[in-house]
């Protein structure tokens, strides 16, 4: 595994890391997260700047200095494709290009996977990316397996697979390269412009009904985004990528999530007006999450930002969720329970009937995976001598 500078170039190899035993070079460095990082888990200024439709005379220059730079991390993976069967989702297969997210959104439902690599939900998930380089190659096995049933994949749906690392890796272009030589159906999930780069990819296989993309807006409030994803696209910004898509043919959907009681709540309504007036088809929304350390993270922004209302919008969540913080049962954890999740449904139901959108599920159920076809090409699997590409002894 190899590190990267932000600029993508390689660095000399740290210290050397085995992926299948699960050894990180920091597993023995307390992470920097809620607890472990109290005064300066909010660096919502201290970040590189990046072309996302933030203006720079937004921005405190003098804040940076000092910032703590991402690293970008090589790692070999061993499969690519991750399975579920939730009923609460409308897809069966994803694909995660990176671990961690350099947007940094404090609500994200993946943060607590950066504790199985020794490092923290907190800082260390937005500044310790790991890129699974071999992700391309692994995509092109999994596809020519005899047994391989296409199905759609979705894009990015643990972490961005837009994030700012991609613009010089380009792991998900060459995903969505593999896909459309394959010609195999496909929805990206993000909330990122970069996007836009790959409509010369994207525009022909819609046209096949072969790919989606669902937009992600949380908020049309600038104040309140930058604070609460801070290294994500302008809200402005999304929507403006949302008619840029639509206009090349491009089926897109808003996702608006997740929704947070009596703070990114009451745009509801306007995130639907504007996203249909922008172009969008379908539209959907989350409930907000808090899984694990997302819980004392979001609890702790909170009481930063909004600290006269912390109480009410912690009592509405428990209210939504039986009196806890998080019920993860299926039917539920997406959507909440009670009369104010009721209330929160009924808002979303009525007005997209009165604009016409569809269900962001019936993007998935309308892509095609009829013309699949196997890689022209795959490549064979990398081992050190005596082993095979995932670590085990070869017998021969």
């Amino acid at each position: 595994m190899k590190e990267r500078n932000r600029d993508g170039r390689i660095d000399a190899e740290p210290v050397q890391v085995q992926v299948q035993e699960e050894v990180r070079p920091w597993a023995t460095r307390k992470g920097r997260g809620a607890v472990s990082n109290m005064q300066g888990r909010y660096e919502t200024q201290l970040r590189s700047g990046f072309d996302d439709g933030w203006h720079s005379d937004d921005v405190d220059h003098d804040a940076f200095s000092g910032a703590p730079g991402t690293r970008v991390f090589d790692e070999q993976a061993r499969t690519i494709l991750t399975r579920n069967a939730s009923p609460d989702i409308p897809f069966n297969v994803s694909l995660n290009p990176y671990r961690g997210c350099e947007h940094g959104c404090i609500y994200c439902f993946a943060r607590p996977t950066h504790s199985y690599l020794g490092l923290s939900p907190g800082l260390d998930f937005e500044t310790q990316v790991f890129a699974k380089v071999n992700a391309p190659d692994l995509l092109r096995r999994e596809l020519a397996a005899p047994s391989y049933t296409p199905e759609p994949i979705a894009i990015g749906v643990n972490t961005d697979a837009y994030q700012p690392c991609e613009r010089d890796l380009k792991l998900t272009r060459r995903i969505l390269e593999v896909l459309r030589e394959c010609e195999h159906p496909l929805a990206v999930i993000t909330k990122s412009s970069m996007v836009e780069r790959d409509i010369d990819l994207l525009a022909p296989m819609a046209a096949r009904r072969q790919a989606v993309v669902a937009m992600t807006i949380t908020t049309l409030d600038p104040a309140i985004a930058r604070t609460l994803e801070p290294r994500a696209t302008a809200p402005a910004r999304r929507l403006r990528t949302i008619r840029t898509l639509t206009e090349a043919g491009i089926p897109v959907g808003v996702s608006i999530a997740p929704v947070i009681p009596f703070v990114t709540e009451p745009d509801l309504e306007r995130i639907l007006v504007a996203a249909a007036e922008a172009g969008a088809a379908s539209a959907s929304y989350i409930v907000l999450r808090l899984p694990w350390e997302v819980n004392p993270l979001f609890q702790q922004w909170l009481q930063a930002h909004f600290p006269e209302r912390a109480q009410r919008v912690m009592n509405r969540i428990r209210d939504m969720r039986g009196g806890k913080d998080y019920d993860a049962d299926f039917g539920r954890r997406m959507r909440g329970e009670g009369v104010w999740a009721d209330l929160i449904r009924q808002r979303f139901d009525k007005l997209l009937a009165r604009l016409g959108l569809d269900r962001r599920a019936d993007g998935f159920a309308r892509l095609d995976g009829s013309a699949f076809r196997r890689p022209l090409s795959v490549p064979p699997k990398c081992g050190t001598p005596g082993k095979a590409a995932n670590g085990q002894l070869d017998l021969f």
